[in-house]
């Protein structure tokens, strides 16, 4: 099933499954430039309406993560900032600053994968998205696909630490050999 089709005829949970595989190929886009690997798709009625990936580092902005990154192109293919009856899903848990924008947005529902014990503010560590002080409360799933989501972080972070740790051996070597 491509992006663009529609999954009216499937369970909820066979739609939120659907949605965050293409979440994780999208997270694997952020990878592949170096990135931490999370990826966002915004649906509406069934369709594909904005996508993201990580891409804070490659584009020297704080502010780009994922969720908002998705937000961004479904309000420029809408022509509206407010995003009614969507739904998100994104393979880590939203951070304080994605919750915002989720919730100003007003995006109807939330769907994650992996949980964020870190920075998580959808229930890990802050409980942002259904305050009762908001005018506006994000409907929740979590967990969906979560070993998945969370074996593509820690996969990436291993590999990354090891990286880390062979360019220090090398750096090492270099200056032994120089001394």
């Amino acid at each position: 099933m491509t992006p663009s089709e529609k999954t009216d005829d499937i369970s909820q949970t066979e739609q939120d499954e659907h949605w965050m595989r293409r979440a994780m190929a999208l997270a694997s886009q952020a990878e592949g430039i170096g990135e931490i690997p999370v990826g966002a798709v915004l649906v509406l009625g069934g369709e594909v309406v904005g996508e993201g990936w990580n891409r804070s580092i490659s584009e020297h902005d704080a502010c780009a993560h994922a969720e908002i990154m998705a937000i961004r192109a479904a309000g420029a293919r809408l022509q509206n900032y407010r995003l009614l009856d969507s739904t998100l899903y994104v393979t880590l848990e939203p951070c304080c600053m994605c919750a915002g924008a989720l919730i100003h947005s007003r995006v109807k529902r939330v769907v994650f994968g992996a949980r964020d014990l870190k920075t998580g503010a959808a229930g890990s560590v802050f409980e942002i998205l259904q305050d009762p002080r908001h005018n506006h409360r994000v409907e929740l799933c979590g967990d969906v696909l979560a070993d998945a989501c969370s074996a593509q972080l820690s996969a990436f972070f291993k590999r990354r630490r090891a990286e880390k740790k062979a360019e220090k051996r090398a750096l090492k070597q270099v200056n032994d050999q120089d001394a």
